[in-house]
Parts: C-alpha cells; sequence; structure tokens
C-alpha cells in the first residue's frame, strides 16, 4: 500500500499533464479514503469507476486517463494491474477513430515491449517519448495524433517495468533505445532521431545518445544525473512513492550501487544539442545534478521554473518551450514552428501578468494552446 496523502499529491502532476481538469480531479481524490487492494473506497477502485463512467459514456480517451490514475504509481497488486489493462484497452479504442496512430509489439534482446506510432513508412525524421517511473505510454501517445505537423514520424514507449515494457529496469537500459532504433531503420529515417523524454526516461535518453550518434537531439525535464542514485542523505528525504516505484522497477534497493550515475565523461560525451526543463524546488532531483548537467554537457540550454519536480503549475510553457526548441534544433521553420513561438511568447506574457493564474496544477491547459501542443484534442 502507498501513502494516500503522497498519491493524491503526485496525482495532480499527471492529470494535468494529461489535460484533465481540475474540479474532475478534486472531485474524484475526495472520495478515495484508502490504498488497500480490493476495498471500494481505495485509490484503485475510485479512479477505476471514474474511468468507467466515461468508457460508459463511449469517451474512451477520458477513460484511459482516469485507467492510467488507477494503475499509478505502478501496477504493483492485481487491482492496478486490471487497472493497467484498461487503460490500454482504452487508448486502444480511441487510436481505432481515425487518429493514424499504430500499435507495435517488440521482441527486442532486453525483453519484449509495446509501443503506439505514427508516420512510420514516411521516410520522416523520428521523434522518440519515453515517460519517467510511473508514466505510462498511454499519457503521452495522443500527441502522436497531430505529429504529421510537425515533420515528424513517432513512436511512444515505455522505461523498463512500466506499462507494457517487460524488460527489467538496470543501469544498462540505456541499451533499450539503441534496440529500438535497430527495429525501426527500415520504418523512419532513426539517423535524425530527437528523443522527449522527462525524468528518468532523460537519464535513460542521455546514457544512449553518449554512445548512440543516431540520437540528433534530447530534450529532458528534470532527469537524475548522479547523485540521487548515490547520495543517501537525499534518499532518506525522497517521498516514499518514488522510492517504492524506482526499487518495484529495478527489483529491490537501487541507491548506491555503481552503474546508474552518469559520470562526467559520460556527460561530455552528449555531443548533441540538449534541452533542458529544470525546477527550482525539485523535491525528487538534487540540485547538484542540474550543476552536472550545466557543468559538463558540451551544447545545452536550459529552462528553469520556480516550481516542484516536473514543474506541474507550468505545464503548458514548459511543453511550448521543449517543442519549440526541438524545431528551431532540428531547422524546421513554417507555420507550426511560428505558432509554437507565437504561444510561448503569450504563455510567458501570461505568466508575467497574473503569475500562475492559469496554470494552477490540476486544470486543463487552454484550448488554443492544446492545440498547439498537438495534444490530441479529439478526446472523445
Amino acid at each position: 500500500m502507498h501513502s494516500v496523502a503522497e498519491l493524491k499529491e503526485f496525482a495532480v502532476l499527471h492529470a494535468r499533464g494529461q489535460g484533465m481538469a481540475a474540479r474532475d480531479v478534486r472531485r474524484i481524490l475526495a472520495l478515495v479514503g484508502n490504498d488497500e487492494p480490493g476495498h471500494p473506497d481505495s485509490w484503485t477502485a475510485v479512479w477505476r469507476r471514474a474511468g468507467d463512467v466515461e468508457r460508459d459514456r463511449c469517451r474512451p480517451l477520458h477513460a484511459c486517463r482516469a485507467y492510467a490514475m488507477a494503475r499509478f504509481p505502478f501496477a504493483g497488486d492485481p487491482f492496478r494491474v486490471a487497472a493497467q489493462d484498461e487503460c490500454v484497452r482504452a487508448f486502444d479504442a480511441w487510436r481505432r477513430d481515425g487518429t493514424g496512430i499504430e500499435r507495435l509489439e517488440l521482441d527486442l534482446p532486453g525483453g519484449s515491449l509495446a509501443a503506439w506510432a505514427t508516420g512510420l513508412d514516411t521516410g520522416r525524421p523520428l521523434l522518440v517519448v519515453v515517460g519517467g517511473i510511473v508514466s505510462v505510454k498511454e499519457q503521452w501517445a495522443p500527441v502522436l495524433a497531430r505529429l504529421a505537423a510537425f515533420g515528424l514520424a513517432g513512436v511512444v514507449t515505455e522505461l523498463p517495468g512500466v506499462g507494457e515494457n517487460r524488460q527489467r529496469y538496470v543501469p544498462e537500459s540505456g541499451r533499450m533505445l539503441g534496440d529500438l532504433l535497430d527495429h525501426l531503420a527500415g520504418r523512419a529515417d532513426v539517423t535524425d532521431t530527437s528523443v522527449l523524454a522527462p525524468s528518468f526516461g532523460g537519464h535513460l535518453a542521455l546514457r544512449t545518445a553518449a554512445r548512440d550518434p543516431r540520437i540528433r537531439r534530447v530534450l529532458t525535464v528534470g532527469p537524475p544525473v548522479a547523485g540521487f542514485f548515490t547520495d543517501r542523505s537525499w534518499r532518506a528525504r525522497l517521498p516514499e512513492l518514488t522510492v517504492q516505484t524506482f526499487a518495484h522497477l529495478a527489483g529491490g534497493d537501487p541507491f548506491g550501487p555503481d552503474g546508474w550515475a552518469l559520470t562526467p565523461a559520460e556527460l561530455a560525451a552528449v555531443r548533441v544539442p540538449v534541452a533542458a526543463v529544470l525546477s527550482g524546488r525539485d523535491e525528487i532531483i538534487p540540485a547538484g545534478d542540474a550543476v552536472l548537467l550545466r557543468r559538463h554537457l558540451p551544447d545545452a540550454r536550459f529552462r528553469v521554473f520556480d516550481d516542484v519536480h516536473g514543474s506541474p503549475a507550468h505545464v503548458t510553457e514548459m511543453r511550448l518551450w521543449l517543442l519549440h526548441t526541438m524545431q528551431r534544433l532540428r531547422g524546421a521553420g513554417g507555420p507550426v514552428t511560428a505558432a509554437l513561438g507565437l504561444a510561448l511568447a503569450l504563455a510567458g506574457l501570461r505568466r508575467a501578468a497574473a503569475p500562475a493564474a492559469d496554470e494552477r496544477p490540476g486544470e486543463a491547459p487552454p484550448a488554443a494552446a492544446l492545440t498547439v501542443l498537438a495534444a490530441g484534442s479529439r478526446g472523445r
């Protein structure tokens, strides 16, 4: 079982990231009484009922979002496993309705995984999206429905041990991205790959980029680098939810052993551009890890928000900055890049005029920003 207080606290970031309305999140959280598997008032039961309601209303993407919260933070008991399965089924139902998204089931050297993809077999450059230790691919995959406007093919998958990724999460997991690119080599221009990978996905992407020249740019949010893995005093300050999830994926206590930390030499070997969002009050990633990024990455640019891990109060501006930066690093002009730049400037002006007024955790981003962000506005 997990702390209900921590579950509710972290739900804000992930519900916000999926575009769930604040009033809906507050209403559902108010019904959660415990985290006892099988209890009708448990975290999973309450969120799953919310998903069932949306499913019965024929709104599968909304149902998918609720089921994703029901399995949060990881599918560690039969009830969360069932919610995970419902999450995948709901997304599958949504994507079949003219989104152009296809399902991939891949047997890679490290184990099998599933992914959602679009724009393959077009010869376009590739965007790979990989989330962190608590986020399933269905939380990110709606972006694929609008990705053609960026001139990209796209694949969204999960970290080892998360969702439908059956690989083990170990320090060598960075090989997963290279294996994925090997598999997709005949279906996209993998020699020009961008990787959008927040948090632990960013750690994996940086490790891969140090070795694989096919990754041409990395975009990340608050990635762990070294101190997170090696500083036991920092580990004592972490939320138990983070510790439990990381330990579950790693199959034991992952803190301290050699291999997880990115070395200065590895960071220096990342010769491609890196764009990173950092949070000034990050309670998950120690400040020293950001220092290492600034000190050792040869080509990096940063956006810092006065916020906690993942910058949940700045989701719209954060995503706009990442996508706009990606387009600029690709040398991609045109109306999409121009629209991203304009929306980013407007988001900054709004924040300066009324700090966080339109970015309260849990509230859906403005509709116009959702359109520009390609966040899958077809939310039936």
